[in-house]
């Protein structure tokens, strides 16, 4: 059955409105619909063939299992109405180490070996898992795709960082803006990357690489974050510049470096709201994803952080007493505070990260570094690190 975009009927009722079809929305559209709750999902991309992007998500196992259990992981080829070319690289890239450098000899190594497991986490290609999910959406007969939102016991807000319906509903979202910009574009190095993602510290600017394109390949996704004006001279500058600007960086760690793709630039912000849910005429409203929460992405938990609430929603919902409606405050009032607490912890955390690297001062380069380095040789803390950023803390 096929679900083009329409306008609501009116005999047509929901059990749950979900607006905004990232891939938070989609997943929790996709979660409640196993849950036989009639969705209703405005706003979702129709599929579409892959097309270039020079995003990528750094995803935890977490994050890995939910998707896969809704069936929308792009790992595995094509999706059923479709077939891509033989020689396609794979969409998803298992990280077996990441390393981090500071800016005056400080480094902390991490590896799957060391955590027992194969990755510890997976880069994916954007436009494979939004297609992914697309098609899953598509053929979910309990989802409808519609352009205006219908009433329904409860609404879902996933419209991203900028949610007119969030601002309209009076839900109060504080922003406090960096002074940085990210600069993302894809690079072809010389050298494979050997499914390691690096990360560097330097002089108050934060630049990752992150493998692509499978275990043997060597190219690379970058995020730069660095002061606004210089972000957009980047993205102004001749290609094989910045090119050789982050080969530079990263001391020709693979080899020479050259563009794939044209950079782009957004602004980075640490932002909240202070309340994640409230109470209409029509029904019950919450908020997930980053309509709730933006953080600094110099951790890679963005997309975690949001899934995350799909899957805390779906799970209170699931678990809720026989005689509590969708809309019921009390009820969703679990999933604020759970996820709150998650929430501010990591952003907390990517704060305090982000301003400790942005001081000058030698004496706190110098403390930093040497913490870097102890926490290196500490196997239970650095061990305990691992398994909270790939979404394992139990």
């Amino acid at each position: 059955m096929s679900h083009a975009s329409h306008r609501p009927s009116v005999h047509r009722r929901f059990d749950v409105t979900i607006r905004g079809g990232g891939v938070v929305g989609q997943t929790l559209a996709l979660l409640l619909a196993r849950e036989r709750l009639r969705v209703a999902l405005v706003g979702a991309p129709r599929p579409t063939a892959s097309r270039p992007d020079v995003r990528a998500y750094a995803l935890n196992a977490a994050a890995r299992e939910l998707l896969r259990s809704v069936r929308a992981w792009p790992e595995g080829g094509a999706t059923p109405d479709e077939a891509l070319p033989v020689e396609a690289p794979p969409s998803v890239t298992p990280v077996t180490r990441m390393d981090v450098f500071g800016d005056d000899r400080g480094t902390l190594g991490f590896s799957a070996a060391d955590q027992g497991t194969d990755a510890l986490s997976w880069i994916v290609d954007v436009p494979a898992l939004e297609q992914r999910l697309a098609h899953a959406v598509h053929f979910q007969s309990g989802i409808e795709c519609l352009s205006e939102a219908p009433p329904a016991a409860l609404t879902v807000i996933c419209e991203g960082k900028r949610s007119a319906t969030r601002d309209e509903l009076g839900l109060e979202y504080e922003v406090r803006p960096y002074a940085h910009k990210a600069v993302a574009a894809r690079l072809r190095c010389a050298l494979p990357h050997g499914g390691v993602a690096r990360q560097w510290f330097h002089q108050g600017e934060i630049l990752a690489l992150l493998p692509l394109e499978g275990a043997q390949g060597n190219s690379v996704a970058l995020v730069w974050s660095l002061p606004a004006q210089q972000a957009d001279d980047w993205v102004a500058a001749e290609p094989q510049a910045l090119a050789q600007a982050v080969q530079q960086r990263c001391g020709q760690i693979l080899g020479e470096m050259h563009l794939q793709s044209p950079a782009q630039a957004w602004p980075l912000e640490l932002s909240r709201a202070r309340r994640w849910i409230t109470g209409t005429v029509q029904g019950a409203v919450v908020l997930a994803g980053d309509a709730a929460h933006a953080m600094h992405p110099l951790a890679g938990q963005g997309l975690n952080v949001g899934l995350g609430d799909a899957a805390e929603l779906a799970r209170v919902l699931h678990e809720r007493e026989y005689w509590r409606g969708l809309g019921d405050l009390k009820l969703l009032r679990r999933y604020e505070r759970a996820r709150q607490a998650d929430v501010n912890a990591m952003g907390w955390v990517t704060d305090g990260l982000f301003g400790l690297f942005a001081q000058t001062d030698s004496r706190v380069q110098a403390l930093r570094n040497w913490g870097m380095t102890g926490v290196d040789r500490l196997g239970p803390l650095k061990h305990w690190l691992a398994r909270q950023a790939m979404g394992q803390a139990g």
